[in-house]
């Protein structure tokens, strides 16, 4: 099997295949739990300011957005540099796998934010509104209406967001990150290696497919319609 793979991809060092692989896993990870946490936070407080009269609220609900369309609108490539003075008071540098997260972070939690306020969106208002006849806080509604009724396309927007974040560290790859993306691009296209490319891709293609097939099978579980 070895002289295969020789044969087959002569420049493709395996451990490094495999630690590149790690960094890939260890930014998606990492900034998905992030993302998950602070999506929720942001798709709640755009729900919850919704359609108020409130001008404080009104307030509230317009700088979120504002918030949520920029960040989500900026290409990822762009965003990396723009932020990288905040990279690097936050984290120290603005290379390597930990200098890539607030870049995947922030460019992907509004994304997320966005799916998640559309499944709460899509929830019964009759529901809610018997909730808060039957004097439910509004802690109440969110732990007991909002989260259960929306959670399918709660964890199907986060299988989405995961795969775009793997499509994100790719590109982050690029710029000194690390990861697949890194390999990829320095080993493989700079020095015309092919089969490193070709490798890295793969890897890629595999991690997208088993984020969706566990995804997938997750929501297909949670949703009982």
């Amino acid at each position: 099997m070895k002289d295969l793979l020789a044969k087959w991809f002569p420049n493709v060092i395996w451990p490094e295949v495999w630690t590149a692989t790690q960094e890939t896993l260890i930014m998606t990870v990492i900034s998905i739990v992030f993302i998950f946490v602070l999506g929720i936070l942001l798709a709640l407080l755009l729900f919850l300011t919704r359609d108020q009269d409130n001008l404080i609220i009104k307030s509230i609900n317009g700088i979120s957005a504002a918030f949520v369309n920029i960040f989500r609108s900026i290409p990822f490539i762009i965003l990396i540099v723009l932020i990288m003075p905040f990279t690097k008071v936050l984290i120290g540098s603005v290379i390597g796998t930990a200098g890539a997260l607030p870049a995947l972070i922030i460019s992907a939690a509004p994304f997320y934010a966005r799916l998640v306020e559309i499944a709460f969106v899509e929830i019964d208002k009759g529901v809610i509104e018997a909730s808060r006849a039957m004097g439910a806080s509004t802690f109440t509604i969110i732990r007991k209406v909002l989260l259960p009724e929306a959670l399918p396309a709660i964890i199907s927007g986060l299988t989405v967001t995961t795969i775009s974040l793997i499509g994100y560290t790719a590109m982050a790859g690029v710029v000194g990150a690390g990861g697949l993306g890194n390999m990829a691009y320095f080993t493989g296209f700079q020095r015309s290696q092919n089969d490193v490319t070709f490798v890295a891709t793969v890897i890629i293609l595999i991690l997208v497919f088993i984020i969706q097939f566990i995804g997938d099978r997750a929501t297909n579980k949670i949703d009982k319609r």
